[in-house]
């Protein structure tokens, strides 16, 4: 059985169980992220709150990743070529953790 959700279910799914894993910002693009995919698939995703709490990582700036990644990745380009990026504004984004 499967149900669809809007951005505001997306949202307070979250909310119900990992309040603090991902902006507001955030969640938005991963919403739009994951519409996106669905659609380039051809499949529907099955929402799992804590996979993708797992699975994915916000930072607010390149150098909050280095601190987890190290000194390697200058630029979101250079983080591109090893994992999904989801572009939440001019510094924040979110990975697909590698």
């Amino acid at each position: 059985m499967k149900q669809t959700i809007n951005e505001y279910d997306f949202r307070r799914a979250f909310e119900q169980l990992r309040p603090n894993n991902f902006s507001y910002q955030g969640l938005g693009a991963l919403f739009d992220y994951f519409e996106e995919l669905e659609d380039s698939i051809g499949e529907e995703i099955e929402l799992d709150v804590i996979g993708i709490c797992c699975e994915y990582s916000e930072y607010d700036n390149p150098s909050e990743f280095q601190e987890d990644y190290g000194e390697k990745y200058k630029t979101i380009k250079d983080i591109e070529d090893h994992t999904t990026v989801i572009t939440i504004d001019d510094d924040s984004f979110i990975i697909q953790q590698f």
